[in-house]
């Protein structure tokens, strides 16, 4: 039998199969019509005997066509779903946060009212609305609760203290005490928490967190500066100041009086505002919790003063239970009698006064932080500064992680104190 020839035309306005006669597979040759357009191609020359026609290779291909279009669209599918679950469905859930409750808790610090207007104005801006928890803790659970405008914290930012009171709750430490306090919470429709303070403010907020699935975000308050995660905490850098407007006092007293000084000053279990304001103050050292003090290097700080033709000095002690500003005192007196000795405990001094300008930017970047955090679907962080950027940090990491201590500034304050 005579094989029939079909000539075949390639399409490139449709780039697809047709015959030259314009039809589906029809015999003939190309119209005037297709000229230019098409390529008459004889496709039997290519085919072996009793091979497929070419509608069934068109056929077969357009099929695979099919299946590689379906099998991306299912690729793009599953894409899409991951994507939503990570960022839909948090944005759906954080949709349903219409209240944001905010307190201070714990030691107040100077910033902390910068930081309540922060989060009080960033929130109302952004449509929520804010509800203010006084006494802390405790005000949960005493549903110590009240509705903030932008009223309440005109005039603000200037302010120490907190002024929305802070305390600190022994009940809340226990089951029953959280679950009043969530009743409260709930029941004033507080969707998310904002908890401004140090490390046992932000630890009640975890465990608060992971019990009743609600949104805490947490604000570095404290002036110890021991919080892992942000360069500076809301208060260290006033507090700091403060400390060293006093050792500039007492300093006139010191060398009148040709006396040693232990001043002691607050910090908790770390030594940065002893090392820091030592060094800003012209101390001749500091004993602090990252360098523990034997009674050698107590010689090596009083021979400093002598070769320095003087019998004064200043030591700024961290302060601690068990070795503080009194506890050295005692010992230069026993072992160094000829010495005046005299000791200064800072105390309270420390927390109160006008915060500084580095706190209040500091205080007023993280609470817009705090409330970008529950728009994007943050849970449970803190927010803080890191290398001039807003970061996000774990509660758990926050709290639990030990701060780094530069061990660089001991050197400097030892080579500048001879």
């Amino acid at each position: 039998m005579e094989k029939k020839v079909l000539p075949l035309v390639i399409s490139k306005k449709t780039a697809g199969w047709q015959t030259a006669g314009g039809g589906p597979w029809t015999h003939g040759t190309p119209s005037a019509a297709t000229a230019g357009c098409h390529a008459a191609v004889d496709v039997s020359a290519f085919l072996p005997e009793n091979s497929v026609s070419p509608p069934i290779l068109f056929l077969f291909f357009q099929t695979c066509r099919q299946l590689f279009l379906l099998y991306f669209a299912y690729i793009f599918f599953i894409c899409y779903l991951c994507a939503w679950n990570k960022r839909d469905f948090l944005n759906y859930k954080m949709a349903k946060i219409k209240t944001i409750g905010i307190l201070t808790s714990g030691g107040d610090a100077p910033g902390m009212n910068a930081a309540i207007r922060a989060v009080t104005r960033a929130g109302i801006y952004n449509g929520f609305d804010i509800k203010a928890i006084y006494r802390g803790y405790d005000g949960l659970i005493t549903n110590d609760i009240r509705p903030f405008t932008t009223e309440n914290v005109s005039g603000i930012i200037g302010q120490g203290g907190t002024i929305l009171k802070t305390a600190r709750s022994k009940e809340f430490a226990t089951e029953e005490g959280r679950k009043k306090a969530h009743d409260n919470l709930a029941a004033a429709g507080i969707d998310a928490l904002v908890v401004i303070g140090g490390n046992g403010s932000l630890t009640g907020a975890m465990k608060f967190a992971q019990e009743f699935d609600i949104c805490c975000i947490g604000l570095p308050g404290t002036i110890d500066n021991d919080l892992y995660g942000t360069d500076n905490t809301i208060g260290y850098d006033t507090t700091m100041n403060t400390i060293v407007e006093c050792v500039d006092r007492i300093r006139d007293t010191a060398q009148s009086h040709e006396r040693i000084f232990f001043v002691e000053v607050m910090g908790r279990d770390a030594g940065f505002l002893a090392q820091n304001s030592a060094i800003a103050s012209g101390a001749e050292a500091a004993i602090i919790p990252e360098d523990s003090t034997d009674v050698d290097q107590l010689a090596r700080f009083m021979e400093r003063g002598i070769r320095k033709s003087k019998r004064s000095c200043i030591v700024i002690v961290s302060e601690s239970p068990k070795c503080g500003a009194m506890y050295y005192a005692d010992r230069v007196r026993k072992e160094f009698p000829d010495y005046d000795v005299r000791v200064s405990i800072l105390g309270h001094l420390q927390r109160g006064g006008r915060p500084s300008a580095r706190d209040r930017i500091l205080a007023s970047r993280t609470g817009v932080g705090a409330i970008e955090a529950i728009m994007q679907g943050q849970r449970n962080i803190m927010v803080g500064v890191r290398n001039n950027e807003v970061a996000y940090v774990p509660l758990s990491e926050a709290i639990r992680s030990d701060k780094p201590f530069d061990r660089k500034l001991i050197k400097v304050l030892d080579e500048l104190s001879i």
